[in-house]
């Protein structure tokens, strides 16, 4: 917690964190030309805010593009918002807010965390049906052999079949991709209305990866990327909520576990 403040002491490194909260995915290129920085300093800067787990990067083809992060923010308005009166730190409150609020015309939605586990728990974290039902509240159900179908199955006992539900990718404790579930009308059994549900089918297929990453003995970098979504779309609008609702828990429970 005390990499986040000292990363957010900075004024250049917050404007970098507002330029990303305008336009999130940019490149160190983008970067360097919305702000009156030179490419070192915007590159050292973007070092410690990236250490400091604030933002995160995937590579697309050659360019590096980067990400806000909200889980460091999350947590110290969980540390310290429920101990002091809102007033006081209404700031951290607005921070989490803006953060958390990325631009809709994003085609990807990106979210690290850091958890305090194994990368063969997190795995069957992800895998295993009974887990992922009672870590995340969905379950994604397969023999995860690349090419596979899924079914998709919701802790409320709505489950989702449709053979463009593929596993695309799958090596075990490291990486699993798979193309989203289809949009289907019982998804109003939801909270979802049905003209959402029917601009969401109408849409191409997005994708989802869990990228698992050892850090250090008994911590895991996990990244979450949701991604091929058209401009403006109604399905990133509805998952940006969800992942990082459904990673909290994920993390919560397997460090209480």
């Amino acid at each position: 917690m005390d990499e986040v403040f000292k990363a957010l002491a900075d004024p250049s490194r917050r404007l970098l964190l507002d330029s990303l909260n305008t336009r999130n995915g940019q490149s160190l290129r983008d970067l360097c030309a919305g702000l009156s920085m030179a490419r070192q300093s915007v590159s050292k800067h973007l070092a410690v805010l990236e250490d400091a787990n604030l933002i995160t990067t995937a590579w697309r083809g050659r360019e590096k593009l980067h990400y806000l992060n909200a889980e460091p923010i999350n947590a110290i308005a969980d540390r310290w918002i429920n101990q002091y009166d809102r007033a006081r730190v209404q700031t951290l409150a607005d921070l989490k807010t803006a953060l958390e609020t990325e631009p809709m015309s994003s085609t990807e939605f990106v979210y690290t965390t850091y958890i305090r586990t194994t990368p063969e728990r997190l795995w069957q974290a992800i895998t295993d049906p009974a887990f992922s039902n009672r870590y995340m509240g969905h379950a994604v159900v397969s023999d995860f052999e690349k090419g596979s179908t899924y079914l998709w199955s919701d802790c409320s006992g709505l489950e989702i079949e449709d053979p463009e539900q593929v596993i695309l990718e799958s090596e075990p404790y490291r990486r699993l991709a798979f193309t989203f579930h289809k949009f289907v009308p019982e998804l109003a059994t939801l909270g979802i209305d049905e003209e959402t549900i029917t601009k969401a089918a109408a849409e191409r297929r997005s994708k989802v990866s869990f990228e698992i990453e050892p850090v250090d003995e008994g911590q895991v970098k996990l990244t979450v990327v949701h991604d091929d979504f058209p401009p403006e779309s109604t399905v990133r609008e509805l998952i940006s909520g969800g992942w990082p609702w459904k990673l909290a828990n994920l993390k919560s429970a397997l460090e209480q576990s």
